[in-house]
């Protein structure tokens, strides 16, 4: 037990490290360009902020889900595009999946940038459509047109807004999911459990696609890559997991990170019985 606790802190430090350069990164970028960022997002191409996030999160690791969820946070991207960024997401995984089946891994990220765009913005249209409640943006993002010396940003931007108001929050959701995670890990056998019911694998796949955690996506890599299941289970795992990318989320609005993974849950269901019904 001492050894797990030891283990989920050392990811939480880790993460909370990542997230908090990924936010003051973008803090800075926004504030010392007067919001340009923001303008270029919402520009005449209305629809770059879709190619733009999906691409980030295309990228292997969690970097892509983190960057997205911070340009999300200051009212960067809209809530389709990071839904969208997180399908194309494949986390740690991605690296497993290049080193095991690299030929595989390059269509399935290419895959997932083209569905992570199209899912961005059919889910936005939903989401208008039905007028669904979601955080548009933060309200604590903080933009000064005289004042951009080191010292204000440090204190101002880092201290005020980055750490009192967020790092903290992001640290204690971290740790807690990542605890939760590793002892119904240690508990539940998921690789003997996706064994036993091979007609189910691509449902249980997209249901431990939930898991916000780096890990359980790769017993779908190993099995696809041993042939003992099709593509469809692989690109549905895909899509749903989004490794450690969402842990972020949880400190800033869990009714947004619900939503984003029922959608991406359903996202990933309907595509993958696309393709299992043509025997893929």
């Amino acid at each position: 037990m001492t050894e797990l606790f030891y283990k989920v802190l050392k990811e939480t430090i880790e993460i909370t490290f990542i997230v908090a350069l990924m936010m003051i990164l973008v803090d800075m970028i926004n504030t010392w360009t007067n919001g340009k960022v923001k303008a270029f997002l919402e520009g005449k191409g209305k629809y770059r902020q879709y190619v733009l996030a999906s691409f980030i999160g295309t990228l292997p690791g969690c970097f892509g889900g983190i960057t997205n969820v911070s340009l999300y946070i200051h009212g960067l991207i809209s809530f389709g595009a990071l839904a969208g960024s997180m399908i194309a997401v494949s986390g740690d995984e991605a690296y497993v999946m290049l080193a095991m089946i690299p030929e595989t891994a390059l269509l399935i990220f290419g895959l997932l940038f083209v569905l992570g765009i199209f899912g961005g913005i059919i889910i936005d249209k939903i989401v208008k459509k039905f007028k669904l409640n979601v955080c548009v943006n933060c309200e604590n993002l903080i933009i000064h047109e005289k004042e951009r010396s080191l010292k204000h940003f440090i204190f101002d931007h880092i201290w005020e807004h980055i750490i009192k108001k967020h790092i903290w929050k992001v640290a204690i959701w971290t740790f807690a999911a990542l605890l939760v995670v590793e002892l119904s890990l240690n508990y539940l056998d998921l690789n003997s459990i996706t064994t036993k019911y091979k007609l189910a694998f691509l449902f249980i796949a997209a249901l431990v696609g939930l898991i916000p955690e780096s890990g359980p996506h790769i017993i779908f890599v190993k099995l696809f890559a041993d042939g003992m299941i099709p593509f469809s289970v692989l690109l549905t795992s895909s899509i749903v997991q989004d490794g450690h990318g969402m842990l972020p989320m949880l400190s800033y609005s869990i009714e947004d990170t619900v939503k984003i993974k029922l959608f991406n849950f359903a996202f990933g269901i309907i595509i993958g019985l696309i393709l299992f019904s043509f025997g893929l």
